[in-house]
Protein backbone atom coordinates (compact mmCIF):
# COMPACT_ATOMS: atom_id res chain seq x y z
CA UNK A 1 0.00 0.00 0.00
CA UNK A 2 1.41 3.31 -0.91
CA UNK A 3 0.38 6.86 -1.65
CA UNK A 4 1.31 9.85 -3.80
CA UNK A 5 1.09 13.17 -2.00
CA UNK A 6 1.96 16.79 -2.99
CA UNK A 7 3.84 18.53 -1.11
CA UNK A 8 6.06 22.27 -1.60
CA UNK A 9 5.12 21.80 -5.42
CA UNK A 10 6.41 18.25 -5.84
CA UNK A 11 4.80 14.86 -5.56
CA UNK A 12 6.40 11.95 -3.61
CA UNK A 13 5.37 8.05 -3.74
CA UNK A 14 5.14 7.24 0.10
CA UNK A 15 4.41 3.97 2.32
CA UNK A 16 4.51 3.69 6.44
CA UNK A 17 7.98 3.68 7.39
CA UNK A 18 9.72 5.83 4.89
CA UNK A 19 11.26 8.85 5.99
CA UNK A 20 11.63 12.22 3.33
CA UNK A 21 13.21 15.36 3.18
CA UNK A 22 10.30 17.85 1.81
CA UNK A 23 10.67 21.91 1.95
CA UNK A 24 10.02 23.52 5.11
CA UNK A 25 7.04 22.97 7.31
CA UNK A 26 6.06 25.10 9.90
CA UNK A 27 5.93 22.93 12.07
CA UNK A 28 7.60 21.96 15.67
CA UNK A 29 9.76 18.60 15.99
CA UNK A 30 7.65 15.59 17.10
CA UNK A 31 4.45 17.53 15.75
CA UNK A 32 2.29 15.33 14.21
CA UNK A 33 1.11 16.55 10.39
CA UNK A 34 -1.48 16.02 7.46
CA UNK A 35 -0.46 15.07 4.03
CA UNK A 36 -3.09 15.87 0.77
CA UNK A 37 -3.10 12.94 -1.02
CA UNK A 38 -3.56 12.80 -5.18
CA UNK A 39 -3.36 9.26 -5.69
CA UNK A 40 -3.89 6.01 -3.61
CA UNK A 41 -3.07 2.34 -4.53
CA UNK A 42 -3.77 -0.28 -2.04
CA UNK A 43 -2.66 -3.81 -3.68
CA UNK A 44 -5.94 -4.41 -5.80
CA UNK A 45 -7.64 -1.08 -5.91
CA UNK A 46 -5.97 2.37 -7.79
CA UNK A 47 -7.47 5.47 -6.49
CA UNK A 48 -6.20 8.65 -9.27
CA UNK A 49 -9.10 10.64 -8.82
CA UNK A 50 -7.93 13.52 -6.40
CA UNK A 51 -11.20 14.18 -5.60
CA UNK A 52 -11.66 10.56 -4.13
CA UNK A 53 -8.07 10.48 -2.77
CA UNK A 54 -8.49 13.54 -0.93
CA UNK A 55 -10.64 11.76 1.65
CA UNK A 56 -7.51 9.39 2.51
CA UNK A 57 -5.20 10.74 5.19
CA UNK A 58 -1.07 10.47 5.89
CA UNK A 59 -0.25 11.23 8.81
CA UNK A 60 3.59 12.04 8.99
CA UNK A 61 6.07 12.56 11.90
CA UNK A 62 8.18 15.77 11.79
CA UNK A 63 11.77 13.94 12.72
CA UNK A 64 13.75 17.23 11.76
CA UNK A 65 14.23 20.96 10.50
CA UNK A 66 17.96 21.08 8.81
CA UNK A 67 19.07 23.12 5.61
CA UNK A 68 20.15 21.26 2.62
CA UNK A 69 23.61 21.54 0.60
CA UNK A 70 24.81 24.57 -0.25
CA UNK A 71 24.02 25.31 -4.29
CA UNK A 72 26.38 27.43 -6.07
CA UNK A 73 25.22 30.41 -7.93
CA UNK A 74 28.28 31.27 -10.37
CA UNK A 75 27.35 34.05 -12.67
CA UNK A 76 29.94 35.89 -15.54
CA UNK A 77 30.18 37.56 -18.81
CA UNK A 78 32.86 36.60 -20.43
CA UNK A 79 35.53 39.38 -21.67
CA UNK A 80 33.66 42.12 -19.47
CA UNK A 81 35.41 41.00 -16.21
CA UNK A 82 32.20 40.68 -14.47
CA UNK A 83 31.95 37.49 -11.66
CA UNK A 84 29.61 36.88 -9.46
CA UNK A 85 29.28 33.45 -6.80
CA UNK A 86 26.96 33.42 -4.46
CA UNK A 87 25.51 30.62 -2.25
CA UNK A 88 22.28 29.05 -1.61
CA UNK A 89 21.10 26.34 1.35
CA UNK A 90 17.67 25.31 1.29
CA UNK A 91 15.54 24.72 4.65
CA UNK A 92 14.19 20.72 4.35
CA UNK A 93 12.28 19.17 7.10
CA UNK A 94 12.70 15.46 7.39
CA UNK A 95 9.51 13.09 8.03
CA UNK A 96 8.53 10.18 9.09
CA UNK A 97 5.17 8.41 7.65
CA UNK A 98 3.32 6.93 10.22
CA UNK A 99 0.06 5.98 8.49
CA UNK A 100 -1.97 5.81 5.38
CA UNK A 101 -6.11 5.37 6.31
Amino acid sequence: MYAIVKTGGKQYKVAVGDKLNIEKLDAEVGATVELPVICFVDGATVEADPAKAAAKKVTAEVVEQFKGPKQLVFKFKKRKNYKKLRGHRQQLTRVEIKSIA
